[in-house]
C-alpha cells in the first residue's frame, strides 16, 4: 500500500480544508463533513467571522449610537416581531402563603400567539421590592421549566422531579425561593417546550427549530422576545421597584439573562452563571453546540456576521453585570471564556465602568450553580439593588 493509500478519509478531508485556506481549489468530489459534524472548510468560515459591528471595531465611535445600532441588528435577527402594545392581561391563581413570602401562579400574554404560565413570589412586608426575573436552564430536561428554580407547591410529581434537579445542580436549593426569602420579588416562566409548554423531546428540537424557520420565524428569537416582555411585565408590577430589576440565570438561563439585559432597558443588572464564551472558541470539534438540538434555542441565524457572543452582551454596558463559570465546565472551553471575559472587561473599561462588571471562574467546579455561587450572586445583588 502506497503512502497516499494509507491516508484515511479523515486525513484527506482535513487536507482539502487546508488547501482551501491556502487558496487552492477543492472539487465537489473532495468536499466532506468532519467532526461535529462540521464542513471540512469550517476553518475558512471562521476566518471570515471578523465581527465588524463589535464595539471598538465598528466605525461608530459614539457609544450610545453604537448601542442603538447593535441592538437594532440583534433585533432584526430575532425574526420575531416586537409585541410591545399587546396587553399582558395577567391572571393570578393558586395563591398560597409561605413563611416569608407569598406564592402565586400568573398567566400572561408575552406574544400574540399564546399565553404563558409562570410562578410569582412576593416577599411579605411593604413594597415596592427589588425584583429578579429568573430564567431557567435547558439541561435536556423538559418536564419541568420554572419548577427548576421555584419550588412547585401545586404538583407533587413535578416537585419530586424538581427536587432531584435542584439536588444535582443547585446544592438542593430552589434559587427563586431563596431570593424571595431574602426580600426579592421573583418571576419565573416556562420557555416553549418546558413544563406547562411541553414536554419537548430532545430529538425533536431541530425539527421544531426548522419549522419555525420555514414559517419565517425563529425558536431562539421567540425566547428572546418572551424574555424581553417578561422583564417589562415584572418591572411594571405595583409591588416591584422598576429601578431595581435584575435578570438571573444558570446555563441556558445565563444566556437568557445577559441577552435580556442587552435587549431590555427594564433590566437594571444581570447575573449569568455558566454561559459565556467566544463563538469561534466554542465552535470546535467535540463541543456540545455542534450537535445542534439544544443549540437552536440560542441561535440567531446570520448574527455572527456582525457580532460575537460577548459583543451582544456588551450592549448592556455600563449596567452592572456578573459572569461566573466553572473551570471544569466542558461545555465552555477555558479559552472561549477567557476571550469573552477580556472583551467584556474592555467594553466596560471604555465606559469608565470596569467596577460594574465582575467576572469569576471557580476552578474546582463544573457546570453547576452551587450554594456558594448562589450566595455570592445574592450578595452582589444586595450591593447593586
Amino acid at each position: 500500500m502506497g503512502a497516499h493509500e494509507r491516508l484515511g478519509r479523515r486525513t484527506f478531508v482535513f487536507g482539502a480544508g487546508s488547501a482551501l485556506l491556502a487558496g487552492g481549489a477543492v472539487s465537489g468530489a473532495e468536499a466532506a463533513v468532519v467532526d461535529g459534524p462540521l464542513p471540512d472548510f469550517h476553518p475558512a468560515l471562521k476566518e471570515r467571522l471578523t465581527f465588524p459591528l463589535a464595539w471598538g471595531t465598528s466605525p461608530i465611535r459614539d457609544f450610545g449610537a453604537w448601542r442603538r445600532t447593535a441592538r437594532a441588528t440583534v433585533e432584526e435577527h430575532l425574526l420575531v416581531e416586537r409585541p410591545d402594545r399587546l396587553p399582558f392581561a395577567p391572571e393570578y391563581t393558586g395563591r398560597t402563603q409561605g413563611h416569608d413570602y407569598t406564592r402565586e401562579s400568573v398567566t400572561v400574554s408575552l406574544t400574540r400567539y399564546e399565553r404563558v404560565r409562570g410562578s410569582l413570589l412576593t416577599p411579605h412586608g411593604d413594597g415596592p421590592f427589588p425584583a429578579v426575573l429568573l430564567l431557567h436552564d435547558h439541561g435536556s430536561k423538559f418536564d419541568i421549566g420554572k419548577e427548576k428554580l421555584v419550588r412547585p407547591w401545586y404538583d407533587d410529581t413535578r416537585l419530586a422531579s424538581a427536587q432531584a434537579w435542584a439536588d444535582k445542580y443547585f446544592s438542593g436549593r430552589f434559587v427563586g425561593d431563596e431570593l424571595a426569602r431574602r426580600g426579592y420579588a421573583v418571576l419565573c416562566l416556562d420557555a416553549l417546550g418546558w413544563g406547562d409548554r411541553g414536554p419537548l423531546a430532545y430529538e425533536q428540537q431541530q425539527a421544531l427549530a426548522s419549522n419555525f424557520y420555514h414559517l419565517g420565524s425563529s425558536l431562539a428569537g421567540l425566547m428572546a422576545r418572551e424574555d424581553q416582555r417578561a422583564a417589562a411585565f415584572l418591572a411594571g408590577l405595583d409591588r416591584v421597584d422598576a429601578r431595581r430589576v435584575a435578570a438571573v440565570g444558570f446555563s441556558m438561563g445565563a444566556y437568557r439573562a445577559w441577552q435580556t439585559a442587552a435587549l431590555s432597558d427594564h433590566i437594571t443588572a444581570a447575573a449569568s452563571v455558566c454561559w459565556m464564551t467566544g463563538l469561534k472558541e466554542m465552535m470546535v470539534p467535540g463541543n456540545n453546540t455542534l450537535r445542534g438540538q439544544s443549540a437552536f434555542h440560542m441561535l440567531h441565524p446570520g448574527l455572527a456576521r456582525y457580532l460575537d457572543i460577548p459583543d451582544v452582551a456588551s450592549i448592556a454596558a455600563p449596567r452592572p453585570m456578573l459572569f461566573m463559570n466553572g473551570g471544569l465546565d466542558t461545555l465552555f472551553p477555558a479559552e472561549g471564556v477567557r476571550v469573552a471575559y477580556d472583551k467584556l472587561r474592555a467594553v466596560w473599561r471604555s465606559r469608565q465602568a470596569e467596577q460594574r462588571i465582575r467576572v469569576k471562574t471557580w476552578p474546582e467546579l463544573g457546570h453547576v450553580f452551587t450554594h456558594a455561587m448562589q450566595d455570592e450572586v445574592v450578595s452582589w445583588l444586595d450591593d447593586i439593588l
